[in-house]
């Protein structure tokens, strides 16, 4: 199971995110579980200093911008 992580406030770019995670998740027949993280003290934990971020099984991926669907499948595909 993938552990999909947003972080973000909630602002309209992270829900994009979210959308396209779980999209990507889809597309490539996933179990996954998306966790939102919206206090800024825990995304400042992660090393993200601008939203909206994306984290795989707790390894940033993406912070600052909404990467594309196959950006992202790249990321949750199995090693």
């Amino acid at each position: 199971m993938k552990k999909i992580q947003i972080l973000g406030t909630g602002c309209p770019k992270c829900r994009k995110l979210t959308e396209l995670a779980e999209q990507a998740a889809r597309e490539l027949g996933l179990e996954y579980e998306i966790e939102k993280i919206t206090d800024i003290n825990d995304i400042m934990a992660f090393g993200v200093m601008m939203t909206p971020g994306l984290a795989v099984n707790g390894e940033v991926k993406a912070a600052g911008k909404i990467p594309n669907v196959e950006e992202i499948k790249k990321w949750l595909e199995p090693a």
